[in-house]
């Protein structure tokens, strides 16, 4: 059956979710939107595209940065509201320039740092 983005379920603001995760490791990099000309966008490139809300523009992920991340597989969950894109990460993925957005863990009531920006 051939793929429409069209078939997914955005959320009114036409988006929906996109999670990245590292091929190699598994590890969980970041949450972006994506709308239907992004998903369209990063499967035609391979070059992973997300919708930034805060500029209404398209985003691709590294275009600034160099810490670019390589399509290798794109998965629709059960209800075709949320995306997982595996990804090649080369450098960083977030934006505070550590390995994954989800660098602060909650333990005992209190946040914890668990990594550092790379130097």
């Amino acid at each position: 059956m051939r793929f429409d983005p069209a078939t997914l379920v955005y959320d009114d603001a036409g988006l929906i979710p996109a999670i990245a995760q590292d091929e190699s490791s598994g590890a969980v990099l970041m949450m972006a939107w994506m709308n239907a000309e992004a998903v369209r966008r990063t499967l035609a490139t391979r070059r992973v595209t997300y919708w930034s809300r805060s500029r209404q523009a398209f985003w691709v992920k590294g275009e600034s940065s160099g810490h670019v991340q390589e399509l290798v597989e794109m998965r629709i969950d059960c209800d075709r509201d949320c995306l997982l894109v595996v990804v090649r990460q080369t450098g960083p993925a977030c934006h505070t320039n550590r390995s994954s957005c989800f660098y602060t863990a909650v333990r005992d009531g209190e946040e914890v740092e668990l990594m550092a920006p790379r130097s």
